[in-house]
């Protein structure tokens, strides 16, 4: 188990497939599509070295560059701050460089297949995350109202957890047909799946991830979902979702998106940086030795995108920071979807009028970090009265919310991720510097472990991260509210643009905001490889007929359709 209230079913079969994101408003195989050996697609000779804009230098702006390299595009890509976006890894400053710290993401599912295609393709390794009573997790506390309770496993718990978690799978079986879609979505039943799902979307559209809890028989007790908002399920409390559509909770369960995760050794930051770097053996029209770095001038993506607007023929003209002005054929922008609105000028004919009220109506979820430095994993001392860890993975209502312990080994530097909070628990911490929100976490800990100074074995100073603060991000990561399904569905299916009239072609959206499954690598890949479908079908190209793209076979599994009246 993941959690002190774990995603519901067990599986008694083994052999069943293991479950990806596969679905449920876009039920296509991309790891399938990306393991095929004719690859994803090509593009007519007279095309090759024809430049892409991508705009955007995160996980979804360097796999779209990666591929359309490959196919022998020229992908010319900007970037306002690091490659990376919010797969950012940092060090401390005067601390052995070995010791990191994710300000993104950290943690990722083994259903997250298509990421992991690329995580071996580059060669980088993972391991078990520890998250709250996880097998690599040693101890857990979880302390609420007060009272902390020590655990290895769930059972060590008191047992009105063990009533919450089964309030919580009888909650999913009762309103979410939740062992039905599991195996649909194992098996790859498409028909199944677009069954189940087209019903809840048309249900459920409306309804927040809290009133569906209220709905349940399961969940009468308010001290039940109390504590069910404050520990939650996978890795940890879930009350800052609670005013969040319970269709994105939802795609959360089906996919196992919370369970099982893994961290990338060195950190996540390394997986776009190698991308960039990687000089791939299959390649057409470049001679090989060409990377996505060699193509640009020094090596380095070109500056910030100040102005975006069309031009006659259709053409996307693009002005960066520089000055410099460059039009295109094609741009994939990956960005978060807010800057379209603040941070770069554009016209309005570059996208249909709905598609921009899509992007106004985004919401996107606070979140902020804090992470020291500390000599050694001491959390793994023993007390000698009680003979338990002196420290746990820590879930708490107190202003740390869950703190991390992330170690090398017993003789290494490690790491203490002392704060991970969002909305607004996460906004509480926004005015304070990293020493100051250093100060109030250690007192609170402090609190829940009276015995320890964790002040001592501090050998660095903090490094910290507020997203709703960061200037090319505004936000950690997009998060529907109630009745944005259709909001959803314009910005996803965006890549489909022969439904388009002639002048709003050509800017393909990508980037996990775009995605179903934001806040999760696997959306940034999976709209990634949607923007690559959609410029090479732009540029007159094709899939292989063996391997049929995410656009060749939308017709049969298009997200659901609302009405609009």
């Amino acid at each position: 188990m993941t959690s002190t209230v774990p995603n519901a079913v067990q599986h008694a079969d083994e052999r069943q497939p293991p479950i990806t994101m596969f679905g449920p408003d876009f039920p296509y195989a991309y790891d399938d599509f990306l393991a095929h050996p004719a690859g994803l697609g090509q593009i007519p000779a007279t095309g090759h070295g024809t430049e892409v804009a991508v705009i955007g230098g995160g996980l979804s702006g360097i796999v779209a560059a990666y591929e359309l390299m490959k196919m022998g595009l020229k992908p010319v890509v900007y970037e306002a701050d690091q490659i990376g976006g919010r797969l950012r890894t940092v060090g401390f400053d005067g601390c052995d460089p070995s010791l990191t710290a994710e300000m993104g993401a950290m943690r990722f599912p083994p259903s997250s297949t298509a990421l992991q295609h690329y995580i071996d393709l580059v060669g980088l390794e993972t391991r078990p995350f520890p998250n709250p009573l996880a097998e690599a997790t040693p101890s857990t506390v979880v302390d609420l109202k007060g009272e902390s309770h020590y655990a290895t496993t769930v059972d060590d718990l008191p047992q009105v957890y063990r009533d919450v978690m089964h309030a919580w799978n009888a909650c999913l079986e009762e309103g979410a047909d939740f062992s039905d879609m599991n195996r649909a979505m194992r098996e790859r039943d498409v028909p199944r799946i677009r069954e189940i799902w087209s019903k809840l979307v048309e249900k459920l559209d409306n309804q927040t991830f809290y009133g569906f809890l209220c709905d349940s028989e399961s969940f009468k007790s308010f001290r039940h979902r109390e504590i069910f908002g404050q520990v939650g399920f996978g890795t940890g409390g879930w009350d800052t979702d609670f005013p969040n559509s319970i269709l994105e909770i939802l795609r959360v369960v089906y996919t196992e998106a919370d369970d099982h995760h893994r961290g990338i050794v060195g950190g996540s930051q390394q997986l776009p940086l190698r991308l960039w770097d990687r000089e791939p053996q299959k390649i057409v029209h470049w001679p090989h030795g060409t990377s996505l770095a060699s193509l640009h001038v020094g090596g380095e993506p070109r500056p910030a995108v100040t102005r975006l607007h069309r031009t006659a023929g259709n053409g996307i003209t693009v002005t960066d920071a520089n000055g410099d002005i460059r039009t295109y054929q094609a741009a994939i922008f990956t960005a978060q979807s807010w800057m379209l609105l603040s941070k770069i000028a554009c016209d309005d004919s570059l996208f249909p009028i709905d598609h921009w009220t899509a992007i106004e109506r985004t919401h996107y979820m606070e979140s902020s970090k804090l992470f020291v430095p500390v000599d050694r994993p001491f959390w793994l001392d023993k007390d000698e009265e009680t003979g338990r860890d002196v420290m746990s993975m820590t879930l708490t209502d107190r202003m740390t919310r869950g703190t991390y312990l992330l170690d090398d080994g017993p003789d290494k530097p490690a790491v203490i991720c002392l704060s991970y909070t969002w909305c607004d628990d996460s906004l509480k911490w926004l005015p304070l510097s990293a020493n100051e929100r250093m100060e109030v976490m250690l007192k609170s800990l402090g609190e829940i472990y009276p015995k320890v100074d964790i002040r001592k074995h501090v050998i660095g100073n903090p490094v910290t991260v507020s997203w709703e603060n960061e200037p090319y991000f505004m936000g950690a990561f997009k998060a529907n509210l109630p009745g944005h399904y259709r909001y959803q569905r314009r910005l996803f299916t965006h890549f489909m643009q022969d439904r388009l009239p002639a002048d709003k072609r050509g800017v393909f959206l990508a980037g996990d905001d775009i995605s179903w499954t934001a806040g999760w690598a696997e959306g940034a890949v999976q709209t990634a490889l949607n923007a690559v479908w959609g410029v090479m079908h732009q540029l007159g190209g094709a899939t292989d007929p063996t391997n049929p793209g995410p656009g060749d076979v939308y017709d049969e599994i298009a997200p659901v359709e609302l009405p609009e009246d």
